[in-house]
């Protein structure tokens, strides 16, 4: 597990209260149970299903369930508890290199539909980065959604990082041409850029974001150049499709899950990364700062399925 400032596994532990509550509840009794039969797999199968884990994700870990019961011969199900919680583990692989642009000169696009709190979530990151002493711009090149531009502003502020802003309706890569322009000139370590995340119409949102790539690649052509799409927690399997639609139109790199704090259906973090094999690298578990947490699914899964 990765080092953590104190009061992370706490905040961590409070944000997925609801989830551990609706996984918790099923548990006791299964785990409790007097044999390792077909309704114990049955019933464990439906707990994972409803916490959102996701059909092919539940299947595969309760197949390796099965396997390694049959293979170490356990007979009781509370011994199976803690293989279950490593089997879930597994399907997970984010790891420190997810991380590397933290390290490096870099240029962070953020993607992802209206209301799932991508906004905010370039705001935590930027102060997060800024805490640990890196120099941030953020630059508003989503300029087709009313306040997108107020809004990355008073983050800016909060986070106490510049802005290279855009007027509404601006073309979004004369935006970030601008910011790549004022990273170098500035010596900035990190430059995130906000993007419009139309998917409705996904022709006009490849070009444009072909258009950033062009440029980004043409300008600082040895930043790392991050791409996270911004999934809301609170819709469940729609987030899956998002990321889904997301990654055939975009390189992306990693994925951010916000409002894991406001549903019992948690394991939506599971399924995205185990169907999709792209990392998650970060989770919002509250509305502070420090709420955005860097993603360590052994973290994660302790918090969700510990007693």
């Amino acid at each position: 597990m990765s080092q953590e400032k104190p009061g992370f596994f706490r905040r961590l532990l409070n944000g997925l209260a609801k989830t551990r509550a609706n996984i918790s509840k099923g548990f006791s009794s299964i785990f409790r149970g007097s044999a390792i039969d077909d309704d114990f797999y049955e019933e464990l199968e439906e707990i994972l299903i409803m916490a959102d884990m996701g059909v092919s994700t539940t299947e595969a870990v309760i197949e390796n369930l099965k396997k390694e019961v049959k293979e170490r011969r356990l007979k009781e199900p509370e011994e199976c508890r803690q293989l279950l919680m490593d089997l879930i583990t597994a399907q997970m692989k984010s790891q420190e290199a997810s991380y590397e642009f933290e390290n490096t000169k870099s240029v962070i696009l953020v993607i992802g539909v209206n209301g799932v709190g991508k906004t905010t979530t370039i705001g935590k990151l930027a102060a997060n980065l800024k805490a640990q002493g890196k120099k941030v711009l953020l630059a508003a090149a989503d300029t087709f959604r009313a306040a997108a531009n107020e809004q990355l502003n008073e983050w800016a502020r909060r986070a106490g990082v510049d802005i290279i802003n855009g007027s509404d309706g601006a073309d979004p890569g004369s935006v970030v041409f601008d910011a790549v322009s004022a990273a170098r000139a500035r010596k900035t370590d990190v430059l995130i850029c906000d993007t419009a995340g139309r998917l409705h119409n996904k022709k006009n949102l490849m070009d444009e974001l072909r258009k950033i790539y062009r440029i980004i690649s043409r300008e600082c052509p040895d930043a790392h150049l991050e791409t996270l799409v911004v999934l809301d927690g609170t819709t469940g399997q729609n987030a899956l499709v998002q990321a889904r639609q997301f990654a055939e139109i975009a390189d992306v790199t990693g994925i951010v899950i916000t409002k894991l704090d406001g549903t019992a259906k948690g394991g939506i973090a599971v399924a995205v990364e185990a169907e999709l094999d792209i990392p998650v690298k970060y989770i919002g578990v509250g509305e502070a700062i420090e709420d955005l947490q860097k993603f360590d699914p052994e973290s994660f899964v302790k918090a969700v399925f510990e007693e």
